[in-house]
């Protein structure tokens, strides 16, 4: 068990994740979730510089009621765009970080997976089942 503390994000992530821009519609976001069953997939420009997260959360999020208007068609809502949903300036993690850091920060924020960019691009994510991989080779290592 003692190896995890000499592990690192990028020897646990998924290297070039599948990322989506910012103008991709909702209905896209919802099937890329339901192909992959992610929870969430980076926003990026065309460079991979990352722009957002859109989580199965943010999705929700396009449903919720306004007191000043009436709810549109579903197919409506679904066309809308990711920007206007997605989570901006998302906590982010480095290649080079300690795992023990990652699932410390993943306890304390109740959070599923983080994007990982190095030189200001994405360039993997870490998710709970990367960390929970990483447990189990450390326990087998020991």
């Amino acid at each position: 068990m003692y190896e995890f503390v000499n592990y690192q994000v990028k020897d646990y992530m998924t290297p070039d994740p599948r990322t989506i821009g910012p103008d991709t519609a909702l209905r896209e976001l919802e099937a890329l979730f339901a192909r992959h069953d992610f929870n969430g997939v980076p926003v990026t420009d065309e460079q991979q510089t990352l722009l957002g997260v859109a989580t199965k959360f943010d999705l929700l999020k396009a449903f919720t009621f306004q007191p000043t208007a009436m709810i549109p068609p579903y197919q409506a809502i679904m066309a809308r765009k990711v920007a206007d949903y997605m989570t901006r300036e998302p906590v982010t993690t480095q290649p080079d970080m300690p795992l023990t850091r990652v699932l410390q920060r993943m306890v304390e924020m109740r959070t599923k997976s983080f994007p990982v960019v190095a030189n200001g691009r994405v360039v993997g994510v870490i998710a709970r089942e990367d960390i929970l991989r990483a447990l189990e080779d450390a326990t087998r290592a020991g």
